[in-house]
């Protein structure tokens, strides 16, 4: 067998006709779980899987139906915002383009720009599926964005099943029977980049190829759809055959890359390879280009031929060609375009299209065919692709400007003699350091001759490198007016193109690659960050950060690097030097704590182009982590402080540090961090804010008086308040902690107090103050992806700024009782900024002291809830509602400060019409309790301690007196995870259910990662699993059950109808 590129099922959903529309959501990647599957290189396709779906949202998608076994599920929200248009980049230069890739039909959109993309850049023309800016619920830590792959943003897919030919203008009929005959060579990529590598990031697209040998099954497409790291991807001919295809050569510099298939796959349609021309391309020639434009099954562009003398365009900090020039033509392509072949009148293929701008212009930038033909015979000989190259680029420059550079008038003049038609030379643009080019040629050089030979076109120097490999070959330059002969070593060029790369502690590593370092003017070598995940998420990006040393060991290579890796034990925390390739002037040093529990593989993958997968091993076990011991610290003396208790309370914060390897629940980060209160320092018990600890598949550190690192564990979580309780070894601290003294009193408004906080920088702060406001707060939902919010709690607000600077923080009183806490509460997405909205508040201690005194006292506190969510309404709305004048004038006399009864605004569980008769219904006002007139939100707290609750409430203008059952907290935290095809399964948490009337079914998807099947096949976040292959899947064992049966690599949505369930508009797929 196979090595595994990553073990999983795969899953492939189709969508089409022409009422596809708008049914996933954007999302992405979280950090430890790449999917897609190793297969053999033709597998069956007979064998299938589909999944059906419904969603409460009115939302219709249609599939090419198969005849296959399904999958179903359905999406959880009402309603999302729509995508962000794709924004064009302009252009300024004539090196600048454009690669095709696009979600939106109606935007020339293109790949997911790399942070700080610089501006001016063109993007290439392959179709990304979802690539519109995510919300941070659905993606990775945001780098911090994309920080937290899973928000609201609709993707959209176009008709797949009607081929569109795009109106070009009255074609002659030689040029409708040119057209007829070059379809069937052209075919629709779908394809993953199932994980970062070198200059490419995870991605799901779609792009174009041709075939161009159809005995051995040979596609030609562009490197950028290739990629350069691992591929996963099949094709569809113009009948709707369908034939996994994968990678047998991508050129490490030019944008092109060989795809192989089996032709007899292809049973309905003749397959015919499309004809290698490059000598036939003209300035002047008109031209069609015949590929997947803007995601279409089938487009046909025309134009003419302008230039073929073009330097290439620079993409950006991505992918990028050089060394070779290009044609252009005005044949406004766009997203899916990528790959398409450039036809002459005759039906040869002239060129390939690659990228064109992205500023309105219909400018496209077409590669000559020369370099891919040669790798198609070398390819058909069974003969090596030999690349050479000198490390140095070379641009085309007219004669004008190289006079200024030196060009003699006698050197000129035998050029323009030798070739009559030519008005460019090529001069050197970069040279690397430490590369053969070093100290032999320099940047603004004029090349003259090759080994004796004028030479002034690329692909002459391309034959003359690529032949020479390993051997000299003498330069004639002209620097400055002087000659300059020199001779310089061909390297190869496969040597300093990364074909393997190393994953340890979520992170991925290669060494540097000669398209980096050209973009960047550096020595090609070093350790390249590619995916900065897990242990090494460094800042905010994402990758581009070279490893300089690892616990204070160099490691200038890829070998070295694994070495020092291999003897660091798990749960270690290490110094890390680093640079990132955009400022190597500036050496940053951080400390990383290196996870081998979670990410205990050490794996090495390498390229085979033989069987088109990435063969994996493992390097070594993880090293047990070292016992910790004991240290000893101070803390800090504040100085200036007319509040004696602030001095104290000093020694009662700690910092608190959470990373999450798996993203659950919707929650949008990857880490966090905030400082919580030691409640009791013999215990080591802390209290912080549950936007800091959402649940607790995490790793927690605690750090005392900025100094003692101990590890924590996760104690309690309220299911309502928004605190979590967390536990250090108190024997591993020497230092002089205090407990914080919890008040049980109500702090009152009007309150005078002395706020205590921590800022963003995480500098304590403090001001006297007065209480503003306690009220029962209404934290917004998110509506992309639903996660964690407060409700049915009281928050206090203050008068002073500092409060809205501290995520954390306390209340104190004169005689130094905390008086309520001060917390971060996780709020909505904001849909114009793309970032979470933090809202901080206090959180009277009394609330919390029943639970504190339970763990102190050693009890596991088990609470009870009522499934519902309540509002606050004042006695003008009471009366409206039913409530008596009786019961009105009780509210009066049990509250003075506050006239207010609770209607329930929400039912946070699954309905049940048998049981509403005894359960809250919405519309609903409470009264009392168990015999207490319910006023203010804490007396609510009676429900965390009973299984049931003698209430009287108004429903529907009437008097009721029932018994109200609650339900455990424990079953609405996620305690059970599956990772399948790239996705996160579990069952819905409480914000689901805070959010929708019904649920589907208890296996819910919470993420996904970019790249996977699960991504390139819409099972998005949001969405439940409600049967599989036909069989009902109500939880994740039935769920697991089922798909543990799915045969590796099968695929396919079948027929579809629609249903609708309680109401809501939902989508069903089945045979």
């Amino acid at each position: 067998m196979r090595p595994a590129l990553f073990s999983c099922r795969r899953l492939r959903i189709t969508p089409g006709s022409s009422l596809a529309a708008n049914f996933t959501r954007k999302s992405a990647r979280f950090g430890t779980f790449p999917f897609a599957a190793a297969r053999s290189p033709v597998p069956p396709l007979c064998n299938r899987t589909s999944i059906s779906f419904s969603s409460p949202s009115s939302l219709a998608a249609s599939f090419y139906p198969t005849s296959s076994p399904r999958i179903q599920l359905a999406s959880s929200t009402a309603s999302a915002p729509s995508p962000a248009p794709a924004v064009p980049i302009s252009a300024s230069s004539d090196s600048t383009g454009t690669m095709n890739g696009t979600t939106n039909p109606a935007a020339r959109s293109k790949r997911k720009e790399h942070p700080h993309t610089v501006d001016g850049r063109y993007p290439k023309h392959h179709r990304t599926n979802g690539e519109v800016a995510p919300a941070a619920d659905n993606t990775p830590d945001n780098q911090d964005e994309f920080e937290g792959e899973f928000g609201g943003e609709l993707e959209e897919f176009e008709d797949a099943r009607l081929p569109a030919v795009l109106p070009t203008g009255p074609d002659t009929a030689e040029w409708q029977a040119t057209i007829q005959r070059v379809v069937r060579n052209v075919v629709s990529i779908r394809f993953c980049q199932t994980c970062s590598f070198d200059t490419d990031p995870a991605l799901t697209s779609e792009a174009t190829g041709f075939v161009v040998d159809a005995e051995r099954g040979y596609i030609l497409t562009n490197r950028h759809v290739v990629g350069s790291g691992p591929f996963w991807g099949y094709c569809i001919f113009d009948n709707h055959e369908e034939v996994d295809a994968y990678p047998v050569y991508r050129d490490p510099v030019h944008d092109f890359g060989i795809l192989k298939f089996d032709p007899k796959a292809i049973k309905y349609m003749p397959v015919d390879a499309l004809p290698l021309r490059p000598d036939l391309a003209k300035v002047g020639i008109e031209i069609r280009v015949v590929g997947n434009d803007a995601g279409e099954k089938l487009s046909i562009l025309s134009g003419v031929i302008s230039r073929l003398d073009r330097n290439a365009p620079e993409y950006g900090e991505g992918y990028s060609d050089f060394n070779t020039c290009y044609y252009q033509a005005s044949a406004a392509a766009s997203g899916g375009s990528s790959g398409s072949p450039v036809v002459n009148m005759d039906g040869y293929a002239v060129a390939l299209q690659a990228g064109g701008r992205a500023d309105g212009a219909a400018t496209d930038y077409f590669l000559p065919l020369d370099r891919p033909l040669r790798a198609l015979k070398c390819l058909q000989e069974g003969t090596p692709i030999t690349r050479g190259d000198i490390q140095c680029q070379f641009v085309l420059k007219p004669f004008d400007e190289c006079r200024r550079l030196g060009l003699t008038p006698e050197w000129e003049a035998q050029i323009r003699k030798a070739f009559p038609k030519e008005t460019n030379m090529l001069v050197a643009e970069i040279v690397l350091p430490e590369g053969p080019s070093h100290k032999n040629a320099e940047e603004g050089d004029v090349l003259i001759k090759v080994n004796g030979e004028l030479l002034t076109q690329f692909i002459r120097l391309d034959d003359i490198l690529d032949s020479s490999v390993g051997e000299p070959v003498n330069l004639l330059l002209l620097r400055g007016g002087e000659e300059v002969e020199v001779e310089i070593k061909v390297g190869d060029l496969h040597a300093i193109t990364p074909d393997r790369f190393v994953s340890v502690a979520g992170g991925s590593f290669h060494s540097l690659s000669y398209q980096q370092a050209r973009l960047y003017g550096v020595a090609c070598k070093g350790v390249y960050v590619c995916e900065a995940g897990g242990s090494f998420r460094f800042d905010n990006a994402e990758n581009g950060w070279l490893i300089q040393t690892v616990d204070h060991k160099k490691t200038p290579d890829l070998e070295t690097f694994i070495e020092v890796m291999k003897a660091i034990p798990d749960k270690s925390r290490v110094v890390v030097t680093y640079k990132h390739l955009r400022d190597l002037h500036t050496l940053n040093t951080t400390i990383l704590h290196i996870d081998r529990h979670w990410s205990k593989k050490m794996k090495l993958a390498v390229r085979n182009d033989e069987t088109g997968l990435w063969d994996f091993s493992n390097l070594a076990d993880p090293v047990p982590p070292v016992a910790p011991i004991p240290r000893k610290a101070d803390f800090i003396q504040l100085e200036h402080t007319s509040h004696p208790a602030v001095a104290d309370l000093v020694r009662s914060f700690v910092h608190v540090s959470c990373v999450m390897p798996v993203k659950l629940d919707g929650f949008p980060k990857n880490r966090k961090w905030g400082m919580g209160l030691v409640i009791d320092a013999e215990k080591g018990l802390v209290v912080i804010s549950r936007a800091i600890v959402p649940y607790d598949l995490c790793d927690i550190t605690v750090t005392i008086a900025d100094s003692i690192v101990v590890e924590g564990k996760l104690v309690f979580l309220h299911p309502l308040q928004n605190y979590a309780i967390i536990q250090y070894d108190p024997k591993l601290v020497d230092a002089p902690v205090l407990s914080a003294k919890l008040s049980s009193e109500e702090i009152t408004q009007g309150a005078s107090t002395y706020f205590i906080g921590y800022n963003r920088i995480g500098r304590i702060v403090h001001a006297a103050t007065t209480v503003t406001e306690i009220f029962a707060v209404t934290i917004p939902a998110n509506s992309g992806a639903p996660r964690y919010r407060a409700v049915n709690v009281d928050a206090i607000t203050v008068d002073t700024s500092l409060s809205g600077q501290c995520g954390s923080g306390v209340l104190v009183a004169q005689d130094g009782t905390v008086q309520a806490l001060w917390l971060t509460y996780l709020g909505e997405r904001n849909p114009s900024t793309h970032r979470d909205e933090e809202y901080h508040l206090g959180l009277a201690t009394p609330t919390v002291l029943p639970v504190v005194e339970q763990i102190q006292r050693g009890v596991d506190p088990k609470l009870r809830m009522l499934s519902v969510e309540f509002r606050a309404i004042q006695m003008s709305q009471a009366r409206l509602m039913g409530v008596s004048e009786e019961w009105i004038q009780k509210v009066s006399v049990a509250n003075t400060a506050h006239h207010q009864l609770f209607m329930v605004t929400k039912r946070t569980f699954e309905r049940n019409e048998q049981e509403d008769a005894a359960a809250l219904l919405e519309g609903d006002v409470v009264l009392s309790l168990n015999g207490k007139i319910i006023t203010k939100i804490s007396d609510l707290d009676v429900m965390y301690s009973h299984d049931q609750l003698d209430a009287v409430l108004v429903r529907n203008c009437e008097e009721l007196s029932l018994k109200l059952d609650t339900v455990a907290a424990d079953d609405v935290e996620t305690t059970r995870a599956v990772s399948f095809c790239g996705a996160i399964f579990h069952a819905p948490h409480h914000a689901v259910r805070q959010q929708i009337s019904k649920l589907f079914s208890e296996v819910y998807v919470s993420a996904r990662t970019r790249g996977s099947p699960s991504y390139q096949y819409g099972l998005a976040p949001t969405n439940f699993i409600t049967h599989v292959n036909g069989k009902p899947t109500h939880d994740l064992e039935a769920f697991l059950a089922e798909v543990i049966k799915i045969p590796d690599n099968t695929c396919k949505f079948c027929s579809p109808f629609f249903r609708r369930l309680t109401g809501d508009a939902g989508l069903v797929v089945s045979c």
